[in-house]
């Protein structure tokens, strides 16, 4: 699930996307929802395009 949804935000890093599954995982067990592999990446991917849409533009030259 790490590897298909790095190859989707390639601009993430690999252990960001890693944490980020890991974190849903212990968060779903939290709340005592059965942490599927489809929930799983479903909330995954939503955290990481929050993340990835939240990031500042580049900066370019002054």
């Amino acid at each position: 699930m790490t590897s298909h949804l790095a190859a989707e935000f390639l601009t993430v890093p690999l252990d960001t996307v890693d944490r980020c599954v890991a974190d849903v995982c212990a968060c779903a067990e939290h709340l005592g929802i059965e942490a599927t592999a489809e929930v799983v990446e479903r909330v995954a991917r939503e955290h990481l395009l929050a993340l990835v849409n939240s990031a500042p533009p580049p900066r370019g030259p002054r």
